[in-house]
């Protein structure tokens, strides 16, 4: 079969917008792995807000990979207003679906969603075609006598070593090869998903699953061997929740690629460090650590249910900037309850550890779809999310940079966020600055787009030249 995959590349909402690359579409590209294996013909089809629709017409399948809820307008402008045939399968996966399938599948206008891990769930989809029997499918959302229905979940792989290696080569080469990533350096590097999951219960984060599957170290090995023969990369960077899920695991992942004398980066928490592991991980060519601090203040850490104190804070700090490995640390300012004296305790503790610290950056809260937050909005007084029954359909409002708006609590609390935002951003800028001012940043295109994106109502006749927004969180399944 000839198979579209469609995925979103938003530079606009990213922290320095078309200056540089984001991470490759890992999603879309385990997605084409698979489908490529199994003998079909595949291309990769890449969304901006300047190029939204595309000739489908010549495709058997399209599979919209749907990264982030920030990203969902822009596959209702494709998928609308691109030429599309009506025997065509239309197929929906990837974050947004996983955590409202019921909302992708009637907004979208798909055939079938596929909730849960993907790479089997395609290929038996594909087995069935348009308008087939979806029932004996697991994990996935059709609609069932004109009502979205759900499978019972597919369980996910026990060994992912047997999926075949992202299909980078079926996109651009400078759309996953970069020399801007590696900390201040010029590493010829690109990103590798080591594994997949992450338990802990942060109530800021949108990990849609909590069960860890891991890739052996022999696997990462190959993959990186590849990297290298194919690509001349000299590092790479790790995309996920988190590394150290399983110290045993990272120990052997070091061992097995120290020979190959690259230097890497991971993001972990600042609980899951100890001396003897940072030094393996050191042999092993780790440069940077980049630590989910959060918050200086311990009060908003627990509010977060972030499961740590700011002592080990500042032990994960110093340990590793004594065993040589540079320290980024990522804040979020803004979540529920922020307010100045937090964010001094923030400004303190980074005094505190400033010589340990290598970069730092900084994140405004957004109360993200599938968040502990997001389902508890009562909880934390949330404003404007897509639940209300005045939404008016903008997805694009749940990015994560660069975003000013009002999520929680009264005006005064807002104007007290910004003040305390204000302060701690420049606080952070004098002492670390930003690759790149705000000032050099180029327009924010998103935000301009974003406002004249279509709204696609759920009427069945599409051929009307103008369109209502998509209400279809008014429906409670």
């Amino acid at each position: 079969m000839r198979i579209a995959v469609v995925y979103p590349e938003v530079l606009d909402m990213a922290r320095y917008r078309e200056k540089r690359k984001e991470f490759p579409p890992f999603g879309a590209l385990y997605i084409a792995a698979v489908l490529e294996e199994a003998g079909h013909q595949i291309s990769v089809f890449k969304l901006n807000p300047f190029q939204l629709t595309y000739d489908f017409t010549k495709f058997d399948v399209i599979a919209f990979s749907i990264s982030a809820s920030a990203c969902f307008n822009l596959f209702i402008e494709c998928r609308f207003k691109s030429q599309i045939e009506s025997e065509t399968l239309l197929i929906a996966g990837g974050v947004h679906a996983n955590l409202m399938p019921e909302q992708t599948l009637v907004d979208l206008k798909v055939d079938v969603v596929g909730v849960g891990e993907g790479e089997q769930t395609i290929l038996d989809i594909i087995r069935v075609k348009k308008g087939g029997d979806f029932s004996t499918t697991l994990g996935v959302c059709y609609l069932r006598d004109g009502v979205p229905h759900k499978t019972p979940p597919r369980m996910i792989s026990r060994n992912i070593d047997n999926f075949p290696f992202p299909a980078r080569h079926l996109i651009d080469v400078n759309d996953f090869i970069m020399s801007d990533r590696m900390s201040n350096t010029n590493v010829r590097m690109t990103h590798l998903m080591p594994g997949r999951g992450c338990p802990f219960p942060c109530r800021y984060c949108a990990s849609a699953q909590t069960k860890i599957q891991y890739r052996s170290g022999g696997n990462i090995r190959l993959e990186l061997a590849h990297l290298i023969d194919t690509y001349g990369i000299q590092g790479f960077a790790v995309v996920g929740n988190d590394f150290i899920l399983s110290k045993k695991n990272v120990r052997e992942i070091c061992s097995e690629i120290s020979d190959l004398k690259l230097s890497w980066a991971t993001l972990t928490r600042v609980d899951r460090v100890d001396n003897e592991l940072l030094a393996v991980m050191r042999k092993g060519g780790c440069y940077e650590l980049e630590f989910g601090v959060e918050s200086g203040s311990q009060r908003i850490l627990d509010r977060m249910d972030k499961c740590v104190t700011v002592e080990q804070v500042r032990y994960a700090l110093r340990a590793s900037y004594e065993v040589g490995i540079h320290n980024k640390v990522f804040l979020v300012h803004g979540f529920p309850g922020e307010n100045w004296e937090s964010t001094r305790e923030t400004m303190q503790l980074l005094d505190e550890v400033r010589p340990w610290i290598h970069r730092v950056s900084l994140f405004r809260f957004v109360p993200l779809p599938g968040t502990y937050v997001y389902k508890n909005p009562h909880l934390f007084d949330l404003r404007g999310i897509d639940t209300e029954p005045d939404w008016d359909g903008d997805w694009g409002k749940y990015h994560i940079h660069h975003n000013q708006r009002h999520w929680w609590g009264s005006l005064a609390d807002f104007s007290e966020l910004n003040e305390s935002y204000r302060a701690l951003r420049d606080f952070v800028e004098e002492r670390w600055p930003s690759r790149f001012s705000q000032s050099e940043l180029p327009p924010d295109q998103w935000e301009l787009q974003s406002k004249s994106f279509m709204k696609v109502s759920r009427s069945t006749d599409e051929s009307e030249e103008s369109f209502a927004s998509p209400l279809s969180n008014s429906l409670i399944f």
